[in-house]
Formats: C-alpha cells, structure tokens, sequence
C-alpha cells in the first residue's frame, strides 16, 4: 500500500506542480490567447462533463477504440506472417515501406472519396495510420526470436499453432508492446486529424469549429480533454501490458534473486 502510494505521488506531483504554475500564471490574463486556467477548466466543466460528453467525447472514444483495436489485431496478424516468412517479408517489404512513409493526412481525400465523411473514414485513417508500428515491431520480435528456443519448440513437438501461441508470441512480446505502445499515442493523434475533415462531431471536429470561430476558452477546453484522454488510455494500456507480461517482472525476480 505504502509502495503504492509513494508511485503515485511520484507520478503526479509534476502535473500538479504544472496546473498550480498555470493557474497562478495565467491568473487576471487578458490575454485573448492565453486566458486564465479557471475559465478553461469550468469550460471543460459545463460542456465536455454536460451536453458535449456525449455529442462529441463518446464519438470520438468510440472511433479510437475501434481505430486502434483493429490497427492492432492487424499489426500483430500481418506481423507475425512476416516474421514467420522470409519470403513473405522480401515480397512485401517495398510496399510495407512505402506505405508506411505516407503520412495518414494525405490520405484524407482518398478515404473521404471512398468512406464519404462519417465514422468509417476516420477509424480508416486511425487504422492506416498506427498499425505500422505495431505491425513491424511484432514481425522484428518474432524474427528476434533465439533458434535455441524454437528447436527446444521444434524438439517437443508442438505443432504450429502452439509454437506460436505458446513460445512466439510471449517470447516476442515485449517488442510486440512497445510497439503497441507507440501505435497508441499515433492513435491518439489520429482522433484529432480524421475528425477536423471528415466528421461532423468529435473532438477534432469541435477544436477546429472553435479556432475558425475564435472561440479560444473552447478551443483550450477541447485540448485539456484531447490530453486527459490520451493520459488515461495510456494508464489502461500499461495496466493490460503489466498483467500479460507478469511472466517476465517475475523472470527478471527470481533471476536477480540468484
């Protein structure tokens, strides 16, 4: 419990120390582009905790958890066929980079022609846009993998479906996460990007509503919320790679223990 709360307060006394030096900072502002903390917190308040929770948080939550588990599934499944195969890995490794270099706004008008604006075109551009990481993260794991442990594999006679389940995919996971991990805050990222041209609600819908309109205590508003909820999926993300990836603190344990 102690261990406990001595991480927490680790991890919190810097956003607490930034939040008192804005509030005290920007305290009597007058100016239009920086007004004061206060305003902007009982704007995120009244709005994004009222009527804008569900007009235009939930959307967006909902596209980028959609986006981003479909990236994943994806990175990890035409990852680990590229591991596994060189000959896949040769054939496709020119269009992987190629595709890999575009950066996901360009692709705005292609997915508006083919999605038209709506919810599919901005979990397109959140999907193309963060599977890379993660897709060759977990291609470099599996083919990272010792070929002492795939001969123990091999030598036990584990068909296919277990060495991979059993011996790859755990042996390779660490890479696999990281990987993840960056994908997450592209993801994040993408929210902002797909809703500012293609959506009509979100939160990248409403910041760029409030920037043509001069609305500058909305336009902060949005941005603390963008910023909370990409810190919170970031808390629920390292929770799930904790508990996967318990086999390894454990390792690490009884190896430091000899």
């Amino acid at each position: 419990m102690k261990r406990a709360l001595r991480l927490a307060l680790l991890r919190l006394w810097l956003p607490v120390v930034a939040l008192l030096a804005w509030w005290f900072a920007s305290a009597g502002s007058t100016s239009v582009y920086f007004p004061p903390l206060s305003k902007i917190l009982d704007a995120v308040r009244t709005e994004w905790l009222g009527p804008y929770f569900l007009q235009h948080l939930l959307p967006s939550v909902g596209k980028f958890a959609s986006g981003y588990l479909l990236a994943m599934l994806l990175g990890v499944a035409i990852g680990l066929l590229l591991g596994l195969s060189p000959l896949a890995r040769a054939a496709t490794d020119p269009l992987v980079q190629f595709l890999r270099s575009l950066p996901p706004p360009v692709l705005l008008p292609i997915g508006i022609l083919i999605f038209g604006i709506g919810v599919s075109m901005n979990v397109f551009i959140i999907v193309f846009g963060s599977v890379w990481a993660t897709l060759l993260n977990t291609a470099d794991g599996i083919r990272g993998v010792d070929e002492q442990v795939r001969d123990m594999a091999r030598s036990y006679r584990l068909t296919r479906w277990q060495r991979i389940r059993f011996v790859l995919l755990p042996a390779a996971g660490p890479q696999i996460f990281a990987g993840m991990r960056t994908s997450l805050q592209i993801a994040i990222i993408l929210i902002v990007v797909s809703e500012m041209v293609g959506a009509t609600s979100g939160i990248g819908y409403y910041v760029l509503k409030s920037q043509q309109s001069f609305q500058v205590v909305d336009t902060w508003a949005a941005t603390i919320v963008l910023g909370v909820l990409g810190y919170l999926a970031t808390l629920v993300f390292l929770q799930v790679e904790r508990r996967v990836l318990a086999w390894q603190t454990g390792m690490r344990r009884s190896t430091n223990a000899e």
